[in-house]
């Protein structure tokens, strides 16, 4: 019997793909792919600034400053790398061992290869959209700065894509042996070793890039011995350092062929394996995941302890609350990520306690005030991932559970509320922690101090907000996995939203604190007048409406909820 081909094996995707972009365009209209052009955007334009002013101060640096441009490009494929790794192993979870058209696709006369290759680019889709969009304005930049030429657009796109489809099949590979290894009933729980791993990766990965000792150039012997750690590759035998030699010698023109064939050679060779791989451990690995998975969770626990501390709310708002608490730690995909979050946290502050600030000098007190003030944006794109895994899935877990919510008697402010706080709560703790941990690094004055956790806790309580008004008005009841719906449509939205609105508070924010820096640097008395008064003000109410509007938003999309 003749084999369908593979593109017929994906078509059942596609067409799911296209009636559901049919459904958002009837039900919406033009609205979200307006909303979706604007802020990706204005998204673009921003990263796209910020690196062509880094690129085009390193041009104008003879000698060094190839080498400092091909740095930052290693060191960024490379976070892309770990990125990928990490998000392959979790979404091919879902798309070989938990996707609702398994059973259809395995019990068909569909060969093996078919079924590994259709679900490799599923898999790779899922996980690398994303990071491929955020290297459209990166290579972008490199490309003008540098002069690439027409050709260099498609050049970028051969050099990407073996540079993707690896860490697809190493996460493939790594999930179908775990599934193999560990009992089929905790097939989930194995996100929480992903977790334990990735942690242990970052903090090895931190160690071999070794960022504060380029930022020291004076602990080198001679200038020789700096640039030959610039010329050292950081990775030498992995996919982004190929990627990295391919395109600054395209830009260079000098041509070499060797970094190209190295990235499509592996690529093959991974693909290859991967596929022997499968085809010996997927039946096996797939019959143990149709087991029902474990499920515990204490209820006299979290009544004793969060349930009395609540204890004075409405009994509506406290159940809520409660549910939301016990649903969050019984899905090991949930808790065990935030392993991989302690771990962020520590990394985040050795970076800021490695930078070279000269502290006791007065250039160096200008250079911590600028530290401190630009780590505010920082510190909110972090807030901003954190919610996005955490708070902009809470709607859509709700699943189609949500009917029997909306047909109840229950207020749905009730359940926004008690959603927004749980979610509100954890993350401004988290907030003050990373800037107030960061300014005593620092050692910034009062002024600074005060301004950045007022500033970050203004910022969290508009993030959250965000984060829960686009997952109600993009939400995915049917997903089969919480770790694939913050990289969905509402998503991205939702992200580059985010990043618009840390510009334009730290836009609102920069005359005041430029004013209060040069005024402490002239050895003048600090007088807070109505100009500053005006730009605080201004950075104020961008966060009480980036924090209103969306759950307002939000609240009116659930009440049109239909099933």
């Amino acid at each position: 019997m003749k084999q369908p081909s593979l593109w017929h094996v994906l078509q059942p995707k596609w067409r799911t793909v296209l009636q559901r972009l049919r459904e958002e365009r009837s039900r919406g209209g033009p609205g979200k792919l307006v909303i979706l052009m604007v802020v990706s955007l204005a998204f673009w334009v921003f990263v796209y600034g910020v690196l062509y002013r880094i690129l085009k101060y390193f041009r104008g640096v003879e000698e060094l400053g190839p080498l400092l441009a091909g740095k930052l490009l290693a060191l960024v494929l490379l976070t892309f790398i770990a990125i990928l790794v990490l998000s392959n192993v979790i979404t091919a979870l879902s798309s070989f061992f938990l996707a609702k058209d398994l059973d259809l696709l395995v019990s068909a006369p569909v060969d093996w290869l078919r079924v590994y290759l259709a679900k490799l680019l599923e898999t790779l889709l899922h996980s690398s959209w994303m990071v491929a969009l955020m290297a459209v304005p990166i290579l972008a930049a490199y490309g003008v700065v540098y002069r690439g030429g027409v050709l260099f657009a498609p050049y970028a796109v051969v050099t990407l894509v073996p540079m993707l489809v690896v860490p697809a099949v190493a996460g493939s590979a790594v999930t179908l042996l775990l599934v193999n290894i560990f009992p089929a009933r905790r097939t989930r729980d194995l996100l929480s070793i992903v977790a334990l791993g990735a942690a242990g990766g970052l903090i090895m990965l931190l160690r071999l890039i070794r960022p504060e000792e380029l930022s020291h150039p004076e602990g080198f012997a001679n200038l020789l011995e700096f640039i030959a750690v610039l010329r050292t590759p950081t990775s030498p035998f992995l996919p982004s350092e190929w990627a990295t030699q391919a395109i600054m010698r395209y830009l260079q023109d000098v041509p070499d062929p060797l970094p190209l064939a190295l990235l499509w050679t592996t690529a093959a060779a991974f693909v290859t394996f991967g596929a022997i791989l499968h085809r010996g451990l997927f039946a096996p690995g797939f019959t143990k995941a149709q087991e029902a998975a474990e499920r515990f969770v204490s209820g006299k626990f979290w009544d004793g302890t969060v349930g009395r501390a609540l204890a004075a709310l409405p009994a509506a708002k406290r159940e809520f609350v409660l549910k939301d608490v016990k649903l969050f730690f019984r899905d090991t995909t949930q808790w065990s990520q935030l392993i991989l979050l302690a771990v962020l946290i520590v990394v985040y502050l050795f970076n800021i306690k490695a930078l070279p600030l000269h502290r006791g000098e007065p250039v160096g007190f200008f250079y911590v005030t600028l530290v401190s003030f630009l780590n505010l944006g920082l510190a909110g794109f972090v807030l901003a991932a954190i919610a996005a895994r955490f708070i902009f899935p809470a709607v859509s877990l709700e699943g189609r559970q949500m009917w029997l919510l909306r047909s109840s008697p229950l207020d749905l402010r009730t359940l926004l509320w008690s959603k927004y706080w749980v979610g509100t709560v954890p993350l401004l703790a988290l907030a003050l922690l990373l800037t107030g941990l960061t300014n005593l690094l620092l050692q910034v004055d009062r002024f600074m101090m005060v301004m950045g956790l007022v500033t970050i806790c203004g910022l969290t309580f508009a993030i959250a907000a965000l984060a829960l008004g686009f997952g109600a008005l993009y939400p995915q009841f049917e997903t089969e996995n919480a770790a694939q719906i913050p990289t969905s449509f509402g998503g991205l939205v939702y992200m580059m939203t985010t990043v618009v609105l840390l510009a334009a508070v730290i836009v609102a924010l920069r005359q005041a604190v430029y004013v209060y820096a040069q005024t402490v640097y002239e050895g003048q008395r600090v007088v807070v007048d109505a100009w500053m008064i005006l730009w605080f003000a201004v950075a104020a109410g961008i966060c009480a409406a980036a924090t209103v509007i969306p759950l307002w938003m939000g609240l009116r999309r659930m009440e049109g909820f239909e099933f």
